[in-house]
């Protein structure tokens, strides 16, 4: 097992790694609108969540070197279902065919307030 660690995301906010490398496959924590350089949210809304969490998701696989194209499931968690159709359109400028297996859910709550948060599971 090897952990994965980059300050091009935020840093966990919990006891847990940002990922785990593991028999060729790296397991992310999910990911929250959070840029690393200011510690914060983006501004904006559903569509600038969605867009710095997968670019978060990103840099984490870049740092276990793999990337985006290698990502064969993700879970995209969102606090109201009606941001899927803004969500889903972020998304699809990250991701191309063969695309990935997705499950997206509305919880009722998530970290610090957030819109979305998304996980990926790549291979290396």
């Amino acid at each position: 097992m090897k952990v994965i660690s980059t300050t091009k995301a935020p840093a966990a906010i919990g006891p847990y790694s940002q990922a785990i490398e593991v028999n060729g496959f790296v397991y992310a924590s999910g990911q929250i609108p959070i840029d690393p350089a200011i510690g914060q949210f983006v501004e904006g809304g559903i569509k600038e969540q969605t867009r710095q969490s997968l670019t978060n998701a990103q840099n984490i696989l870049k740092e276990a070197g793999t990337d985006l194209s290698h990502v064969v499931k993700t879970t995209v968690y969102l606090s109201d279902i009606a941001n899927f159709a803004p969500m889903n359109e972020v998304y699809a400028e990250f991701f191309s065919e063969p695309y990935p297996a997705r499950s997206a859910v509305a919880v009722k709550d998530l970290p610090k307030g957030a819109l979305v948060e998304i996980e990926v599971l790549a291979v290396k």
